[in-house]
């Protein structure tokens, strides 16, 4: 395994959407490891850093919006004679919202994007990496067409790596499938050091209830019945502390102009989480027994649900030594543990409809 402490100390990073769920517990952990932090956040009215403000005086804080290229060339002069790495986590990332929001989604994550490639470029920036968060909702669902393509186990069920095909079912995919390729582009092109970093169904504490995991909890913790969308789908959970190492690994030993995907390895339908998680919490006392609704308007638009994700990590692992280190039960629990102790963060602000 890496000695992260020892490659981050002292080295330049720079950090888009540092202030979001894996962002800000990637700032917390190169704070920690001595790096020279320089975080580039959305610019709001109020300027209020909500889940890293303990670090606003261990970081260099930068605001602006990565549809305004002017406002990132302003920052990116920082990294000017510099072998900085960057790491690109802001994206507009919930799949249901990019439905409600499509156009707001490709700004952010596909423009966004080209943006932030061509001005490293036009600034001439001698990066030692540049890794974008890619997602497993590009891989969608199996195209039948291309089946000989994808690997399966004993039991016939896919194993999603690197080299298979996508097949994006959202417009969010879409647009990250976009950015992920503008990535790999601006290497070929233009030789700047760039990796794709994608990432399989990360959880953890600080995440948006709105997603899967936070809404089991968040629900279970204030009200009797969850409500919930479609239960059937599988998917591949990996706790956030392990996908910012991932990150960290890949940005470290990742080749430039290659892809690197990371998960837990081993997937679960929505029903077996959400069951686990709320067994996880009976047992630990923070609630009684749970009633479960799965109901059809909270399911995907069509037929755009994506049925099956499971990680083949060995890619990673070979190259860096990365690898899950915490359990879904622990991850979970931990989880738990932080919703239920900050239930300022969310109670009263959580629209579950």
């Amino acid at each position: 395994m890496l000695n992260y402490e020892k490659e981050f100390k002292g080295r330049t990073v720079f950090i888009t959407g540092a202030d979001g769920f894996i962002g800000s517990t990637l700032t917390e952990k190169l704070v920690e490891y001595g790096a020279e932090v320089i975080v580039f956040i959305r610019a709001t009215s109020s300027g209020e850093l909500h889940n890293i403000p303990h670090l606003k005086d261990k970081i260099k804080v930068h605001r602006g919006n990565l549809i305004d290229k002017d406002s990132i060339k302003v920052v990116l002069k920082d990294l000017k004679n510099k072998s900085a790495i960057i790491f690109h986590l802001a994206a507009q990332a919930h799949v249901g919202e990019s439905w409600e929001r499509p156009y707001e989604t490709f700004m952010v994550n596909t423009f966004g994007t080209l943006n932030l490639l061509q001005s490293i470029k036009e600034l001439n920036l001698n990066l030692f990496k540049f890794s974008i968060a890619g997602t497993s909702e590009e891989y969608g669902n199996i195209n039948k067409d291309k089946e000989k393509f994808y690997d399966f186990d004993d039991e016939k069920r896919v194993i999603l790596r690197e080299r298979s095909p996508l097949n994006p079912q959202s417009i969010y995919a879409t647009s990250k499938v976009a950015a992920d390729f503008l990535t790999m582009n601006y290497f070929d092109g233009y030789r700047i050091p760039t990796v794709v970093t994608r990432m399989f169904n990360n959880y953890g504490p600080r995440q948006n209830p709105r997603y899967i995991t936070g809404t089991v909890i968040t629900q279970a913790l204030s009200r009797d019945e969850i409500k919930l969308g479609f239960l059937e789908p599988m998917r591949d959970f990996c706790y956030v502390e392990d996908g910012v190492a991932g990150h960290m690994a890949v940005a470290l030993k990742g080749k430039p102009g290659e892809v690197y995907c990371y998960g837990y390895g081993k997937n679960i339908s929505i029903r077996d989480w959400v069951n686990l998680i709320l067994r996880t919490g009976r047992k630990s006392g923070y609630w009684k027994e749970k009633k479960i609704v799965s109901e059809s308007r909270r399911f995907r638009p069509g037929k755009s649900d994506v049925m099956a994700l499971r990680v083949g990590y060995e890619k990673l692992n070979k190259e860096t030594g990365w690898r899950p280190l915490i359990s879904w039960e622990e991850g979970i629990r931990r989880t738990i543990d932080w919703y239920a102790k900050n239930k300022d963060r969310w109670l009263g602000r959580v629209d579950w409809r």
